[in-house]
């Protein structure tokens, strides 16, 4: 039976830890919209770049389930922190519980809150930062990340491509669409920044800082 392009890549990577298979299906299961989970590919990806940035504390805009929060905690170094916010309060039930009992439960702080409004409070700079969150927003989620971020510090933003909705003129009125498409426009002239976007999944886009 032949197997298609993404079961091979899966196949040929460093293999998925069970707890976050676990986590994965039942984020399928028990969540709407359970595909928004990174997963097997994206998450090894997001771990892998943790180690070669090698962070001291990571900002993450939108938790969802847990499973990249716990994908980067994998990554870290000791001493190492991710701060996830997670806006929306009714999926705390389903998501404190996996992080809490995840073997990377210590590198984890898991916060309910709008990270626009909450981020800075903590106190802390950050030197590489995962955006998931409203696509409606994410330019002034970008300003707020970029602002805690130290100089050289990573910033990878999550569904750039918008399963090629960018591209695609009968979502011009989605609001969700523009939000994107505002923040990849507005980013290709960001001269505080450098980027590449990579068409990995729904797309994800590296931004460096200067």
């Amino acid at each position: 039976m032949a197997v298609t392009i993404d079961e091979y890549i899966t196949q040929h990577i460093e293999p998925e830890p069970d707890y976050l298979y676990r986590l994965w299906r039942a984020t399928n299961i028990h969540m709407l919209h359970g595909r928004m989970a990174s997963g097997h590919l994206q998450g090894r990806l997001l771990k892998m770049l943790v180690e070669m940035i090698r962070p001291r504390n990571i900002l993450e805009v939108g938790t969802f389930s847990g499973y990249s929060a716990l994908c980067m905690a994998e990554g870290l170094e000791e001493g190492g922190m991710v701060y996830t916010f997670e806006i929306n309060d009714e999926q705390e039930d389903f998501t404190r519980p996996w992080i809490e009992g995840s073997p990377w439960a210590g590198r984890v702080r898991f916060i309910i809150g709008d990270a626009n409004e909450e981020a800075a409070k903590l106190g802390v700079l950050f030197d590489m930062a995962f955006i998931d969150g409203d696509k409606r927003t994410y330019r002034q989620t970008y300003e707020t990340v970029l602002s805690l971020l130290n100089r050289g510090g990573f910033i990878v933003a999550d569904n750039t491509l918008w399963d090629g909705h960018v591209i695609d003129q009968s979502y011009d009125r989605d609001p969700q669409t523009r939000g994107i498409e505002s923040f990849n426009d507005f980013l290709m002239h960001d001269d505080r920044v450098e980027q590449v976007i990579l068409p990995l999944r729904d797309g994800l886009t590296l931004i460096r800082k200067r």
